[in-house]
């Protein structure tokens, strides 16, 4: 099992509803366990489309996947709770990130591990934060 770090966020509907169903689809994942999750923080969104608060935080999960496969099942679960790729960066139903996967780096078209705006985030610094403190 690799420990991974997984962000969460959502900016369109019922913001926590979403956030709590995809936490539920992993948690019913038999190749993922949940470990923890972060606080939830209300950010205002980053870019130049208008669009609504988002609800943000960090999951700290277990996992047999590899992150290729691991990437496959966080967009089917984005996909059952309706989230469009419309636009890049627009608005979202639900949007999982993988951030870290143990001390692997990826660099494919479709994956890069670690995620390459971890820094530009803060409340993904801060869930990280809250996640590792001994």
């Amino acid at each position: 099992m690799t420990t991974c770090y997984i962000g969460i966020g959502s900016n369109m509907g019922p913001r926590r509803r979403n956030i709590d169903l995809a936490i539920g689809r992993i948690e019913a994942n038999p190749d993922i366990v949940l470990k923890r999750v972060s606080a939830i923080y209300e950010t205002d969104p980053v870019g130049p489309i208008e669009q609504g608060k988002f609800l943000n935080g960090v999951m700290e999960v277990e996992t047999s996947l590899s992150p290729e496969s691991l990437l496959k099942e966080l967009n089917v679960i984005e996909e059952a709770l309706g989230r469009k790729r419309t636009v890049k960066n627009g608005p979202r139903t639900i949007d999982l990130d993988i951030l870290y996967y143990g001390d692997e780096i990826v660099n494919e078209d479709e994956l890069i591990i670690p995620h390459p705006r971890i820094n530009e985030r803060e409340f993904v610094l801060k869930g990280l934060r809250e996640l590792n403190r001994a």
